[in-house]
């Protein structure tokens, strides 16, 4: 069984792998299932330490992360495919015996950001789409064509954190009377004009585009939906891995984590103090790449991992 130090499996190098890997606590007889399959490798990680006994279940919107899990799935025996939000993961039927782990690797995955048509990078022009599954739901181009001046404004005020969200929105409404939007260069372009380029470390379109990203996706939705899931179909025992790039993120799952495993403050005007009974333990905190990874991949220095571990409840069913 290979050991969560050891290299990668692939060429492609999975943000935080080896903390991952040692999070998750591999069983060999196991199952786990990767919420956020992207190019497998995490995936590819947890089928190393999983003996023939093992299942891996394995989910994306992706169709070009789920034609790579086929692939995978075609060569081992032990992993099964859903295309599908990790929302869903409690509607498979292959996870209703119980987990032993589950990962959620957020946010958009550098072959989605490298690729110019899908639409994610304001580096890389190409069609405004920003969806993670190209055949459902809005494109950045629908909502920023079509969304009032108040509606857009408040996606990137509350996705984004953009203070200049009005002076944006305002922007954008008038330069789509011209012209409507159809290429990220375009929406780049007009935020970088009104907002200037800044000290050229940021480009400044970076929290709209992730703002609009996260909107068209609903991932906020996603993620708080897909962690009660996780909750309810992890064993006794099972692990739950999280890895944020963003503030709001990182906030919704420390939030439910920490409701989960420690006492709110006491009430002292409480008639009753109500008994607490946690339900998660907190193995972690928040975890950090290190220098080594930061030097490798400069994508990893917003990443946060948070693992947990599902506790027994007295009177629940494990």
């Amino acid at each position: 069984m290979a050991s969560a130090s050891a290299a990668p499996p692939s060429q492609h190098v999975p943000v935080l792998w080896a903390p991952v890997l040692d999070g998750l606590a591999v069983k060999p007889a196991g199952t786990y299932l990767d919420g956020t399959f992207g190019r497998g490798g995490h995936a590819r990680g947890v089928l190393a330490q999983l003996g023939p006994e093992g299942r891996l279940l394995v989910m994306d919107k992706d169709p070009e992360a789920i034609r790579v899990a086929n692939a995978l799935a075609a060569d081992d025996a032990r992993v099964r495919v859903r295309q599908a939000s990790f929302a869903t993961l409690g509607e498979w039927p292959e996870a209703a015996g119980g987990l032993d782990g589950v990962l959620f690797d957020l946010g958009v995955s550098s072959p989605q950001l490298d690729e110019a048509a899908r639409g994610f990078s304001f580096r890389n022009d190409g069609p405004l789409d920003m969806r993670m599954d190209p055949t459902q739901g809005m494109s950045a181009a629908e909502f920023v064509n079509t969304a009032d001046e108040a509606e857009i404004a408040r996606v990137l005020w509350v996705h984004g954190e953009e203070r200049q969200s009005r002076r944006i929105a305002k922007a954008i409404v008038a330069r789509r009377a011209e012209r409507l939007f159809e290429r990220t260069g375009d929406l780049a372009d007009v935020i970088a004009k009104l907002l200037g380029r800044g000290d050229g470390k940021t480009h400044p379109a970076t929290r709209s585009f992730q703002a609009i990203r996260i909107h068209v996706n609903a991932e906020l939705d996603d993620l708080i939906v897909g962690l009660e899931a996780a909750e309810r179909a992890l064993k006794v025992g099972g692990r739950l891995a999280v890895i944020s790039f963003h503030s709001l993120e990182d906030r919704i799952t420390k939030q439910f984590i920490n409701e989960r495993a420690k006492a709110p403050p006491s009430n002292r005007r409480a008639v009753v103090e109500v008994a607490f009974t946690p339900r998660l333990r907190d193995v972690s905190g928040a975890i950090k790449a290190d220098e080594t990874e930061l030097a490798a991949n400069p994508r990893s220095r917003s990443a946060v991992l948070r693992v947990a571990e599902k506790l027994a409840v007295p009177g629940v069913a494990a």
